[in-house]
Order: structure tokens, then C-alpha cells, then sequence
């Protein structure tokens, strides 16, 4: 798709300058796009702005003034997937009518190279790289973008028409678009998540729900039938449903039988060959697979991944054995599920390390998956909540600490031989940290430091 054609005498205000912004604003410049930028960081402090001045793009940076809109004659407002819709700018340019993208919509504006987008609340990052992964093991040509790293617009800027663009869509990202199609979509699954920023479960539903609107007949919807809400958000694609689950045998799409994994009631592999451990990821692989062989990869392709992938940095990623203490790093475990399924993970003793921001919630829906957990280490704001939880749960060992870093530390100090040392906080981090890389990192680097 030629961009100067479809944004042809649009004018353009990108408002924030975090990657995907940045992105944005450069390849708008780059194709003679009238583009205005607006970041809440001071000029003097702002690299990327800084370096867009000096390519000669307009630059507004320390306020959010709304005169924009009317001394630009702004069309298009492309905002940065974290900044609310209450900021002042993007309130203005819905009293307008003004439409508010993400740039994963300016994304598929950019290109005619098929997109696979895949979103749920939990999985998405494991799901993406396996279908990645899969795709290349095939000699199919992929890119990977979105949410998992470089900014779609970025990747599809450089894209050719017969490449795949795998794409991991959060909710963020999905309410800015409007005509945003992929070719394969996905929706994992759907537990509440981000209600501060959507205010309520039916916004985030619908956000979710974008990967499959604008589908059509000729496109693929992935669909996961362990998950209520999710069959009932795929009745609005119309396209081709592709359907996978853990619970049920399926004679048409992705499910395990007799402990083989099958595709269309043929035998891909054993599932005892697989070494993704928990069995959280199950889901996942069931949903790349219902991807990658509509994608027409091979089963050799498929097996030569699932007999090798050992997981993602910050999500269950295992980390070392020390005096035969198992630590991993799930720092990505950001919301009460993903610590549901690390913790139903293992069935040997668990010294759970959780905290981070406090957005209201309370744990106790923890607690049936808690069983093998004999002690918890706390941080963060949301620490007296997870002491309350030990208590109720008679978890006598508990101890609260700063920071990951102590964490660590006081695990080890705790354990015994067998044990499984997990970072699992169940919380966002951005309390202490900003972001779950940032936190997790300091826990590898802390069980590199006991080592």
C-alpha cells in the first residue's frame, strides 16, 4: 500500500516519542507526510527528538498544547500505545472526530506483506516466537514485530509482499486501529487485565476483540474453545475459524490425543518430546500450530522447534541450578494468571518471589495453585498483600525485601535442596521499575552474582 496515497495532504501530529513513536514519525517524514511531533519531555532532555529536528521535522516538546490541531489542520493523531485516552491531546482530537491510531495501524497502511497478528492476555510473547520460529525452520520468509520488539511500522516499512509479519498486539495497541487486518489472527485469551487504562471489562474485550474485525472470508481467525470469551469475541470475524483446546479431542484443528499433538486429526509429534516446560504453554503451542500450518509449514518444521525451544527471556525462562536450586525468571507474570500458571508449573517445594505496582487487586484467587509453596519473598507495593496471603495460607516463612536483587538473596538463604526458586510477581513493575525486562534482569544478575 503507498502511503503517500492513502495519507496523501493528511496532516499528521504523533504524540509521544517512545520507540513506537519515534518510528512513526520518521518513516511519515521519510515519505513527504506532513507530520507534527508532541512528546511531554523537554527538547534539551529528549534525544529522539533531538534527532528528528535535525531531519526537519517539527517538534513540540515539554506540554501538550491543543492550538495544534488548529494551527496544523491536524487529520490523523498517531499516539504511543501507553498514553491514555484522558491526556488532553488525545480528548481534543476525539472532540473532533479526529482519528486516534497506534502505529500498528500506520503499519498496515505501510505494506502489502501479509500480517499474522496474535493477542490475549496471557501468552502472547511465547506464541509470537514460536510462530517465528516455526515459519524460519520452514524457510518461510517472517518478520517479527509489535509488542514483542521492533515497532510494526518499522518492520513494515522494509517489508516485501510475500513476507509474514508476525505481529504480538496488545490491547493498547489494538484500540488505536481502524482498518487493520491480519491475515491470521489470534486471540489466546482473555483474563482482566489493564482495567485502570480500559476502566472496564467490556472496553478491553472490545479492544481485544479488533484482531478479528475487520477479518474477512478469505483470512483466518484462531480460535481457542477452552475460552468462552473468546468464542464469543471470534463471532464477529468473517473469516475461516481455526480451532485449538487443551480439554477437548478436536477432529478439525489443534489438540492433544492419546499423548500425541494433532493438527486435523493427524499426529504432529509426542507431546513428551516437547521441552517448552509448564503446562500453561500447551495453549500456546496448540495456537502457533493452528498458525503455522495454515502458513503451510511443514510438520518436520514444526518438530524441529518444539524439540528445542526452551522458552523466552522473562516468561518461565529458566535461569541455573545452584547447589541444586532451580531459579527461574518469570518476571513477565504481571497479572494474577500468569502467576496461576507458573505456579501450576511445578509439583516440587516453590519459594515464590512476588510484589510490584498496586492497582487494587487481591490475591486469592492464588491460592488453590499455591500448594507446593512453602515460602514467599515480598517487594514492592503490593508486598502486605502477598503477607496476608502467606498468612491465611499458613506459609510461615516470609520475609520482605527492596528489591528483586534481595530477593534473590533471601530465597536462597531459605532454601533447600529440590527447591524451585521463582520470580513470579503477579504484579506490573512499575512501581520500582520501569518495565518487567528491567526487574528481571535484576534477578538473573542477582542468581549470577550467588553462583
Amino acid at each position: 500500500m503507498d502511503t503517500q496515497d492513502r495519507l496523501q495532504n493528511q496532516n499528521v501530529l504523533v504524540l509521544g516519542l517512545a520507540k513506537s513513536g519515534y518510528a512513526a514519525a520518521s518513516i511519515l517524514h521519510e515519505k513527504g507526510v506532513h507530520v507534527v511531533v508532541n512528546d511531554q519531555k523537554p527538547f534539551e532532555e529528549n534525544e529522539p527528538a533531538q534527532i528528528l529536528a535535525g531531519k526537519g521535522v517539527e517538534i513540540i516538546c515539554g506540554s501538550h498544547p491543543t492550538e495544534l490541531f488548529d494551527l496544523h489542520s491536524i487529520d490523523i493523531l498517531i499516539k504511543n500505545p501507553g498514553i491514555r485516552y484522558e491526556n488532553v491531546m488525545v480528548e481534543e482530537a476525539l472532540k473532533r472526530n479526529i482519528p486516534v491510531w497506534t502505529e500498528v495501524e500506520l503499519a498496515y497502511h505501510l505494506t502489502d506483506a501479509p500480517f499474522i497478528g496474535i493477542t490475549g492476555s496471557n501468552g502472547k510473547t511465547t506464541t509470537t516466537t514460536l510462530v517465528y520460529e516455526m515459519l524460519k525452520a520452514d524457510s518461510k520468509k517472517a518478520l517479527v514485530a509489535g509488542n514483542i520488539g521492533t515497532a510494526a511500522s518499522e518492520v513494515a516499512n522494509l517489508a516485501k509482499g510475500d513476507e509474514w509479519i508476525v505481529t504480538e498486539l496488545s490491547s493498547f495497541q489494538l484500540m488505536g486501529t481502524y482498518r487493520f487486518r491480519p491475515k491470521i489472527g489470534l486471540l489466546l485469551n482473555v483474563f482482566d487485565a489493564h482495567l485502570d487504562y480500559h476502566h472496564s471489562r467490556e472496553n478491553y474485550e472490545l479492544a481485544k476483540q479488533q484482531i478479528y474485525r475487520n477479518q474477512a472470508e478469505t483470512d483466518v481467525a484462531v480460535v481457542n474453545l477452552d475460552d468462552e470469551t473468546v468464542v464469543r469475541l471470534a463471532e464477529c470475524s468473517k473469516a475461516e475459524k481455526v480451532c485449538f483446546s487443551v480439554r477437548q479431542v478436536l477432529e478439525r484443528g489443534a489438540c492433544v490425543k492419546d499423548g500425541m499433538i494433532m493438527f486435523n486429526d493427524q499426529q504432529v509429534m509426542p507431546l513428551k518430546d516437547v521441552v517448552l516446560p509448564g503446562e500453561h504453554n500447551l495453549e500456546n503451542i496448540l495456537a502457533a500450530l493452528c498458525i503455522v500450518k495454515t502458513a503451510g509449514v511443514s510438520d518436520q518444521a514444526v518438530r524441529q522447534v518444539l524439540t528445542t525451544f526452551t522458552g523466552v527471556k522473562h516468561r518461565m525462562q529458566y535461569v541455573a541450578t545452584i547447589k541444586n536450586r532451580l531459579f527461574y525468571n518469570d518476571s513477565k507474570a504481571t497479572n494474577i494468571l500468569a502467576t496461576k500458571k507458573a505456579l501450576s508449573s511445578f509439583q516440587k517445594p516453590v519459594i515464590l518471589l512476588a510484589g510490584g505496582l498496586d492497582r487494587g487487586n487481591e490475591f486469592d484467587e492464588l491460592k488453590p495453585h499455591m500448594s507446593f509453596v512453602k515460602a514467599i519473598i515480598t517487594f514492592g507495593e503490593t508486598a502486605p498483600k502477598f503477607e496476608k496471603l502467606a498468612e491465611e495460607m499458613g506459609i510461615q516463612q516470609v520475609k520482605h525485601v527492596d528489591n528483586v536483587e534481595q530477593a534473590a538473596f533471601a530465597a536462597f538463604s531459605l532454601s533447600d535442596e529440590g527447591d524451585v526458586i521463582l520470580l513470579s510477581p503477579a504484579c506490573a513493575s512499575w512501581d520500582q521499575y520501569k518495565t518487567f525486562e528491567e526487574r528481571g534482569d535484576m534477578f538473573v544478575n542477582a542468581v549470577h552474582m550467588l553462583k
